[in-house]
């Protein structure tokens, strides 16, 4: 099985930058995928940013371009974040998943039983 533990998360001010880590453990020798998500207060979940460990092929939503940008380091089963411009509207718990079925997580934009989810971190853009 995968595990997924968030890191990097904060208070930062309007325009500014931050990148979020996510560590994968577990069954990691085989191929996965790694996406982020988040959700707003009162808002549903929204899928940011996916990549595959072996291929590196990178997937944003159309509404998610531009501002985020996904990366890996393969060696440590280590995924990032990078986030630009940041908004107060970026304000959030970012969450982060790890599944088998690279197809579902970032196409779909959903876990199956194969992955599992992160606890989640809490992003707060404001002055």
């Amino acid at each position: 099985q995968l595990q997924a533990v968030e890191s990097g998360g904060g208070l930062v001010q309007p325009g500014g930058s931050l990148r979020l880590s996510c560590r994968v453990s577990g069954s990691t020798r085989e191929n996965y995928a790694t996406a982020w998500f988040r959700q707003a207060p009162g808002k549903e979940r929204e899928g940011i940013a996916c990549i595959s460990k072996e291929s590196g092929d990178t997937y944003y939503p159309d509404s998610m371009k531009g501002r985020f940008t996904i990366s890996r380091d393969i060696a440590n089963d280590t995924v990032y974040l990078q986030m630009d411009n940041l908004k107060p509207e970026d304000t959030a718990i970012y969450y982060c998943a790890a599944d088998r079925l690279r197809h579902s997580l970032c196409a779909g934009w959903a876990v199956t039983s194969s992955g599992s989810w992160g606890q989640g971190i809490q992003v707060t853009v404001s002055s």
